[in-house]
């Protein structure tokens, strides 16, 4: 026996069903289903890109608004954007694929430290979520502090974000994640990080008790969608394919070169995510070495340091000098001098620039 056929309709006032009609029908092309009494109508359904409306005379409820999305909105409804039908239903006209909107950057000194006690949030997943730029510069990037105390399998979905860059830098433990196009799971471990081209279809599948990752997403708010359709891994595909421009990026820190930091007296690795992402975006992890660090100051849109081990002093002009340690993050916006002094031994800092190209002045 064949189960039984079940809908759903959303239900929305009307003064006069007559006026109504040919909005409904003609000015966004829905399908009219049924319409009663015969004689003095004031009932009718539509059905129509993906749901059902009973529009209905005297219906005690809002008019509501309804969102019409599509890969060609200057085609639908003669390219209005906004249209109010009769009844005073609002009816917006958004495109059927997200849109990365980038906000311009809110320039401003950052210091955020573990010590404040920033609120843990739980997000998608369960995972709990810390802000490093509570700010978030006038909605231009969202830095996370992420962790998972329990570990284990995650329960997570394939999914991709509509974003402009996005880092997941692994700061304790591990991770296991599939990627599409890219072969079977890939285990992240401390020091290891990947981006996440935009598009680019992935689940988190297990992890380990404790583990953090530290998540940039560029603009902070952008979309998540979950992909019902594919299923990971999907095969070896083409590690060299482009979302976006983009391409996947997998940096091992065990595998990495260390080179001469771009302020003296550190030195560093870098991730690979500025060819990856031709130059959108900058990432380096940067360890103290010998000598000093002198004053200096850079031209990037947008500079933010996560201090993933050791202590050190912040210096920025105009600014009262900042003790950190493991932990805390700032963001030094371009032009400000700064000097990063007393740095511990062991300190270790985790760089991502956006651009990736900027320039540095060493006074």
């Amino acid at each position: 026996m064949s189960a039984p056929e079940i809908k759903a309709e959303f239900l929305i006032p009307t003064q006069e069903l007559r006026d109504d009609l040919p909005f409904f029908t003609k000015t966004l092309g829905m399908r009219l289903e049924n319409i009663f009494p015969a004689d003095n109508p004031s009932v009718a359904s539509f059905s129509g890109h993906g749901i059902r409306v009973r529009i209905e005379k005297g219906a005690d409820v809002a008019p509501g608004k309804l969102r019409i999305l599509t890969d060609d909105p200057e085609g639908f409804a003669e390219g209005q954007r906004h249209l109010t039908a009769p009844n005073g239903t609002e009816v917006d006209v958004v495109p059927l694929t997200p849109e990365v909107e980038q906000p311009p950057t809110q320039h401003e000194f950052v210091v955020r430290r573990l010590k404040d006690e920033a609120p843990w949030i739980i997000g998608r997943a369960g995972m709990q979520y810390r802000d490093l730029i509570e700010s978030r510069l006038g909605g231009s990037i969202i830095a996370s502090h992420i962790r998972i105390p329990d570990g284990g399998p995650v329960p997570d979905m394939v999914h991709y974000h509509t974003v402009g860059f996005q880092l997941i830098f692994c700061y304790k433990g591990w991770v296991d994640v599939l990627y599409e196009d890219q072969g079977d799971k890939i285990r992240l471990h401390a020091g290891d990080c990947v981006t996440q081209p935009p598009g680019i279809r992935h689940r988190v599948v297990e992890a380990s008790p404790e583990i953090e990752v530290i998540e940039i997403g560029v603009p902070a708010e952008h979309v998540t969608t979950i992909d019902h359709e594919m299923t990971l891994p999907n095969g070896t595909g083409d590690p060299e394919r482009e979302w976006d421009g983009q391409k996947f990026v997998h940096h091992m820190k065990d595998k990495a070169e260390w080179k001469p930091f771009r302020i003296p007296g550190f030195k560093a690795r870098d991730a690979g995510i500025l060819a990856g992402t031709k130059g959108v975006a900058g990432i380096q992890v940067a360890r103290k070495d010998a000598g000093a660090a002198p004053p200096s100051k850079h031209d990037a849109d947008i500079h933010f340091t996560f201090v993933m081990v050791g202590t050190m002093t912040l210096d920025a002009e105009g600014q009262q000098a900042r003790d950190l340690e493991a932990g805390d993050a700032f963001v030094i916006p371009p032009g400000m001098v700064t000097q990063y002094r007393n740095g511990s031994d062991d300190l270790e800092l985790l760089e991502v620039a956006l651009r990736g190209d900027f320039t540095t002045t060493v006074l």
